[in-house]
């Protein structure tokens, strides 16, 4: 089977994982994870499945958006998908990694990243882990002015080659998912720059340091319009502009303009683009382009969330009240935000008969999808048109490559399922790489020490 192959960055197909031939793709895909029991109605009830041609293009669409004569730092958000052997893959395409949390630190360190092109940016580090940040010389982001005084501390005790920044909460409001939204007048993240007296206070934090040359701004992800995001970059462009100024020297060098790009989870476009984002910037905040400053991106979810797909089995059908359900074995455990935020986080999901075929016969019928969690709400989807679902038919819940895949939920101690990687070639010939083995119920009993 010879599958429509997109160009690497289309702006009309984003990746191999989106566009036309999408949904021919991840057939091709499903079937042949059922020929090789990758998926399997009695061991291999549930798997992901990572598009690591459309990471490819993916990365390849970021890098292109924005222009050669600009220093940029392409950052992966380890948060979105940690797996260490997909984190090595996307160093291998020039990443470097954002990370949030030690485990995320020692997962990056572990998949090969040269500690300068690690950006460390968790909101509450310990000692420790800024000492050991400092020591190997990765960026590190100030959160707020304990921290400052923290790392004041260890610096005294000697040099870093680590470049700092100070993340600023532009504090310019919520995109339509309050979660998702970090730049709101109460955010937890960041030094809220219109706080009286807090952007006068910052001037003199950085006229007291001149190791302190980065502004790092992040505003949202998943709902926060372009606009929106660019306006809180140029008001960080604004305070570097301001800094150098007061000071009469180019301290700040660097902006930090976080990530966040919102992905589209109706259909297979790939919209907005970067290209799209880079436009806004451009519009909002000029100097970004104009050589003075160098950047970091910290891009997570929109590079992935459209390269995975989730395919578990049907175990049973019924009908309650009138309505048909399928109890399948994907659920609040890979699929939390989805459960628990419905509206929010709704997922596309596709019917395949046992094969991995696509059901396409018949009218389709409204359905709720379930997982097989022990609670009401565990529901993918409320009456959904679907065509009817029946045991051992495959369900696929796409646009989960980010998040979804790694993000795992231990209710009812269900165990993490396999992530598989694939790429496919021009003859439509499916090769897969193991990201992560499927969890066995012997690891959730192995006795404590």
């Amino acid at each position: 089977m010879t599958l429509p192959q997109p160009a690497t960055g289309s702006p009309a197909t984003g990746s191999p994982a989106t566009g036309p031939g999408a949904a021919a793709r991840r057939e091709l895909v499903l079937r042949e994870a059922v020929r090789r029991r990758l998926l399997d109605p009695e061991d291999a009830l549930l798997a992901v499945f990572v598009d690591l041609d459309g990471v490819a293009a993916s990365v390849a669409e970021l890098r292109a958006a924005f222009p050669p004569e600009v220093e940029v730092l392409h950052t992966f958000a380890a948060k979105a998908n940690c797996l260490v052997p997909l984190l090595a893959r996307l160093r291998g395409l020039g990443m470097g990694c954002e990370v949030a949390s030690p485990g995320e630190f020692a997962q990056a360190l572990a998949a090969g990243f040269d500690p300068a092109r690690i950006v460390f940016d968790s909101p509450a580090k310990t000692r420790r882990e800024l000492v050991r940040a400092l020591e190997l010389g990765a960026a590190v982001n100030v959160d707020n002015w304990q921290e400052l005084e923290r790392v004041d501390d260890l610096l005294r005790a000697g040099a870093s080659a680590s470049r700092i920044g100070v993340r600023v909460n532009p504090q310019i409001g919520a995109g339509s998912i309050g979660a998702m939204s970090t730049a709101t007048p109460t955010s937890k993240f960041g030094i809220a720059l219109a706080d009286e007296g807090n952007a006068e206070r910052l001037v003199e934090a950085f006229r007291a340091r001149p190791w302190l040359s980065w502004i790092h701004v992040h505003v949202g992800s998943q709902g926060c319009p372009l606009d929106l995001m660019a306006e809180g970059v140029a008001q960080a462009v604004a305070f570097a502009e301001r800094v150098n100024a007061e000071l009469g020297r180019r301290q700040v060098e660097g902006i930090d303009l976080g990530g966040g790009l919102p992905v589209n989870f109706a259909d297979d476009t790939t919209t907005p683009g970067y290209a799209d984002y880079v436009g806004r910037l451009r519009a909002h905040a000029p100097a970004l382009f104009d050589g003075r400053y160098r950047l970091a991106t910290e891009f997570g979810r929109s590079l992935l969330a459209k390269n995975g797909f989730t395919a578990a089995y049907v175990e049973y059908t019924k009908e309650s009240g009138g309505r048909r359900i399928a109890v399948t074995h994907a659920g609040a455990q890979v699929a939390t935000r989805t459960v628990f935020m419905p509206d929010a986080w709704p997922l596309r999901i596709t019917a395949h008969h046992p094969s991995g075929a696509a059901k396409d016969g018949g009218d389709p019928v409204p359905q709720d999808v379930a997982g097989p969690c022990c609670f009401a709400g565990d529901l993918l989807a409320r009456n959904r048109p679907l065509p009817p679902l029946e045991p051992g038919d495959l369900v696929a819940l796409l646009d989960t490559g980010a998040y979804y895949a790694t993000t795992h939920f231990q209710y009812n101690s269900l165990p993490e399922p396999a992530v598989h990687g694939f790429t496919v070639d021009a003859g439509g010939a499916v090769r897969f790489e193991p990201l992560r083995r499927a969890q066995p119920i012997e690891e959730l009993i192995r006795p404590v020490g």
